[in-house]
């Protein structure tokens, strides 16, 4: 059995809260049922408390805190564009070579660094509200929300960091394939077809500039058709044509016009369509010429 106590200090930030995940989450052999427990930042904890806790000191290991090996505060790394985080990732590649290859992890890695170092300083309108959105200022802002403890905020943080890193990976697959899709034209300008269940795809081509995007799930065969919201054109011609010709499937036109679904997590009874996804291009295609 692999005791394993982590340390970390007290209201803990994003780079301490995600040291420590990233010992949970990609060393789990190790650190998968780890306990954690906070001191004061820049301390270590006393063995005394460790042994009142279960734990002997060589099963201690300190992160963010205690000027150790996974820490980044001491005078010799104050100018180095390193953090907890990054430490701990660089040792666990030298366990997991093949974590070097998570893109998503790495870009994880480097987003906590470059806020650690207060990259966000140098950001275009760094001033916006909008970065109250993000991971750092959503923990800033637990720590006024009551109740909550070292251990609820470290837990939301985890939380935080499961949706971002699972985002991650499925908006970096989305990115690589698109060159799998099939471009077609309509009179509002270039439109991407393709067969995915990464749904993040949609709106990835669509911030890459295509009008229109028609994303097919391989296995389910549901399909979903949205529009740029700046595209000229409204899909209620397209959502007649389709339900003439496919009565059976489930079909949803948005009110906006830029979205005609037939498949949707919010939906749990719904019939997917007997339409290919080059019916849908012809029908765009002779709706909209």
């Amino acid at each position: 059995m692999n005791r394993r106590l982590l340390v970390t200090h007290h209201a803990p930030d994003l780079d301490a809260i995600t040291a420590v995940w990233l010992f949970k989450r990609f060393d789990s052999q190790h650190y998968a049922d780890a306990s954690v427990a906070f001191v004061d930042p820049g301390a270590t904890i006393y063995p005394s408390e460790a042994q009142r806790l279960g734990f002997q000191m060589n099963e201690v290991v300190h992160v963010d805190t205690g000027l150790g090996e996974f820490d980044h505060h001491q005078p010799d790394r104050g100018l180095l564009h390193i953090c907890a985080s990054s430490l701990v990732f660089d040792s666990l590649c030298k366990m997991h070579p093949e974590l070097e290859q998570d893109a998503a992890l790495q870009e994880l890695v480097g987003f906590v660094t470059d806020i650690d170092h207060f990259g966000e300083v140098s950001w275009p309108d760094s001033n916006s509200t909008r970065n109250c959105f993000m991971i750092h200022e959503l923990l800033h802002g637990f720590e006024s929300v009551d109740p909550h403890t070292d251990e609820s905020q470290l837990h939301f943080g985890f939380q935080c960091l499961d949706c971002a890193y699972a985002s991650l990976k499925e908006t970096l697959q989305a990115a690589s394939l698109l060159a799998e899709g099939k471009e077609f034209q309509l009179p509002v300008g270039k439109c991407l077809a393709i067969e995915t269940k990464n749904d993040t795809v949609i709106k990835f081509a669509q911030k890459d500039g295509y009008m229109v995007v028609v994303r097919k799930d391989p296995e389910g065969g549901e399909i979903r058709i949205k529009a740029r919201p700046d595209a000229n054109i409204d899909l209620k011609a397209a959502d007649q044509k389709i339900r003439q010709l496919d009565p059976v499937g489930t079909w949803y036109y948005h009110p906006s016009g830029k979205m005609l679904l037939n498949g949707s997590r919010k939906h749990r009874h719904q019939t997917p369509t007997s339409l290919s996804i080059q019916d849908v291009i012809n029908i765009l295609q002779e709706v909209y010429a």
